[in-house]
């Protein structure tokens, strides 16, 4: 009969957080099994050992390398995968002679623990019994007397060891964060928080729950002597740093995973959300936050709000769908913040509804195109008519917004018109509507058989030029044009 393999998690470090069960377990094993580094000091060790008992068999398992310089032919790699199998064999070879093992793991043995590569290669052949710990996590949280997240926040844990970059955009884009694997890592952890604008909440943990235990401003650390088991904790709870101004932001066109990290991170920042209601529906809540709805003809109106809250150290996020720098409210607001030259304003940009509609038909705006709006509310039809011809005249894609509204309905037909002067009736067209929303749906017909019945103010229409090709439910416009260069 053969032996259990006990993953036995520790806790951060305090042994009085070993929980009861873990401590039976790590008593009444026959086999006691923890890592370290070549030094031979184990931490896993050091806190079990007030539970182990005389005559318990133990195995070490020193780590033949702790950094990436190495002799071993297979580097580095090489070195650490022949390391965890001559370890699973010396463990393999108790539990085949009917002991038990007690795997020690500090915090708890299936969170960024080296018990789980003995799992994996362990538990095909042998019974396995996790005993869960308390995480580093929770003794940060603990440590820092902070909550982590509250209400519907969410909490990402981030490896230290990730691209700087990555770090600052996932650390953007949440609630809450905790950045562990710190050591070598922590002057790009420093630098991706500062990037994200999380470094002034961010608070540095060490050595969590022992008696080495160390608590500090992120900014204050020095990036020389931060070990291993270090944490970086930035919570939740809307502690994100805000700064007086209006920054527009887009939201896309309607999948919420569009939005991209830099705006959602700007919206839970805000103290005041201004946009027409429907798209400031599309934006979570978050606590403390007012919003201010309008209707969707009131653009002057939300800009002018915008500035004056802002004059007032607010900081302000004015939305937009789509993009908000293409028919929307970027120009609005600053138009607006002409007359207030203490305001700053920011844009973000977003996709734009012909990015995401040309994306669910192939590729029609693979060449060069022309963006267009219908709508003759700002401009008069005369100056539209003069900009479609033009357009189709110089064999453009055409990306038609605003097409059409209940008190606009005959514009679509008049563009159908001017640019069969120009087009075969059998160019390509497509027709998106709420793409990326719950009503998407999207259509190519010919250019002949458009009908204006069709289409309303939640349509994007992608017309093709003479080079469009239509492959089934596929459009494509080639990159190369005829007389081009070969």
């Amino acid at each position: 009969m053969t032996g259990t393999l006990f993953g036995v998690g520790l806790g951060p470090g305090d042994p009085e957080l070993v929980t009861i069960k873990a401590a039976r377990v790590i008593s009444g094993a026959d086999v006691v099994a923890y890592h370290s580094a070549r030094h031979g000091n184990s931490i896993a060790r050091g806190i079990a050992e007030p539970y182990l008992r005389d005559g318990q068999i133990e195995e070490h398992l020193v780590y033949p390398v702790t950094t990436e310089a190495t002799a071993h032919p297979g580097g580095y790699d090489g070195a650490i995968e022949d390391f965890y199998a001559e370890a699973a064999a010396r463990i393999a070879a108790h539990l085949e002679a009917g002991r038990d093992v007690a795997l020690l793991a500090e915090g708890d043995p299936l969170f960024y623990s080296s018990y789980m590569h003995m799992h994996a290669r362990l538990t095909a052949r042998f019974d396995a019994v996790i005993v869960p710990g308390v995480t580093s996590v929770s003794a940060a949280s603990a440590a820092l007397s902070t909550p982590l997240v509250t209400g519907e926040e969410v909490l990402t844990v981030l490896p230290g060891t990730l691209p700087g970059a990555e770090l600052a955009r996932r650390l953007a884009d949440s609630d809450a964060a905790v950045v562990m694997k710190l050591g070598r890592s922590f002057s790009k952890v420093r630098q991706a928080l500062a990037d994200s604008g999380r470094l002034e909440q961010a608070r540095y943990v060490e050595r969590a729950s022992t008696g080495s235990q160390r608590v500090q401003e992120v900014a204050n650390v020095d990036a020389e002597k931060v070990p291993y088991f270090s944490i970086v904790v930035a919570p939740g709870g809307g502690a994100r740093a805000r700064t007086p101004g209006v920054t527009v932001v887009g939201l896309g066109p309607g999948d919420p995973s569009w939005l991209t990290p830099q705006a959602r991170a700007e919206l839970a920042a805000a103290t005041d959300l201004i946009g027409y209601r429907p798209y400031l529906d599309r934006v979570p809540a978050a606590a403390g936050q007012q919003r201010h709805p309008s209707d969707n003809t009131d653009e002057p109106e939300r800009a002018r709000l915008a500035c004056s809250l802002a004059a007032q150290g607010r900081s302000v996020a004015v939305v937009s769908s789509g993009d908000p720098g293409i028919f929307a409210m970027a120009t609005a607001v600053l138009e607006e913040a002409v007359n207030w030259p203490q305001v700053a304003v920011r844009v973000l940009p977003a996709m734009t509804a012909a990015n995401a509609v040309a994306s669910r038909a192939g590729a029609p705006l693979g060449h060069d195109y022309a963006v267009i709006s219908l709508s003759d509310r700002l401009k008069p039809w005369d100056v539209i008519a003069a900009r479609v011809s033009a357009a189709a005249a110089a064999d453009l894609v055409l990306a038609i917004y605003n097409p059409a509204s209940k008190s606009r309905t005959w514009q679509v037909a008049a563009m159908r018109e001017l640019l069969l002067e120009h087009r075969a009736p059998t160019t390509p067209v497509v027709l998106g509507r709420d793409v990326g929303g719950p009503g998407e749906r999207v259509r190519i017909v010919a250019l002949g058989d458009l009908d204006p019945a069709e289409v309303d103010m939640r349509t994007l229409l992608i017309i093709g030029s003479s080079q469009t090709v239509r492959d089934g439910d596929r459009v494509f416009t080639p990159r190369r044009y005829p007389g081009g260069f070969e």
